[in-house]
């Protein structure tokens, strides 16, 4: 019997990883993921800026970031100006960074939906390597019958189609969350 349980394994991590690429997606309200990427120099090290300060969401145009420790509030907000694909502008009060989150053009969103759509390549190119590798063990497995090598193909192609269809699912509900004004 051909175990796919691994592979399936690898498919959810495929679609755990786009989602959290997706959360990353500016939709133009303020949300804390929208800065997970962002690298802070702080103590001789870049750092996450989740690791050196808290981050809220004042309102939907507002976000909020208190710093664990105030001395690094100028390195938080050069981090933030420097990041282009955000696109944001902080000010700090000393002790609380304010970064307005101003509201998206349509051709900004046009060109954010693009650059999502190419995660949604990204994810499904991983799920079609997964299911190349399933087939190459399935055709390497001289301990299985052609039956069973088909039935196991046939198993994994439905996970690749149930996964893909997942991918296709998250970036339909991204899109129409960026695209709605």
């Amino acid at each position: 019997m051909f175990d796919h349980s691994e592979y399936q394994q690898a498919m959810e991590n495929v679609i755990e990883r786009f989602k959290s690429e997706m959360q990353k997606v500016r939709t133009g309200r303020a949300h804390p993921d929208m800065l997970a990427g962002v690298k802070v120099e702080a103590y001789g090290q870049y750092m996450p800026l989740n690791q050196v300060a808290n981050i809220t969401a004042g309102d939907a145009t507002m976000l909020l970031i208190t710093p664990f420790d105030p001395s690094t509030i100028q390195s938080i907000a050069s981090a933030i100006r420097a990041d282009q694909t955000l696109g944001l502008n902080p000010a700090d009060d000393g002790r609380v960074i304010r970064v307005p989150v101003p509201p998206l053009t349509e051709e900004r969103r046009k060109e954010i939906v693009k650059t999502a759509s190419t995660k949604v390549e990204e994810g499904k190119v991983a799920l079609r390597k997964i299911r190349d590798d399933a087939r190459k063990e399935l055709k390497a497995a001289e301990d299985l019958s052609e039956d069973v090598k088909k039935r196991g193909e046939k198993e994994v192609d439905e996970l690749i189609k149930n996964f893909s269809g997942k991918i296709d699912e998250l970036f339909k509900a991204k899109e129409s969350e960026i695209m709605k004004i």
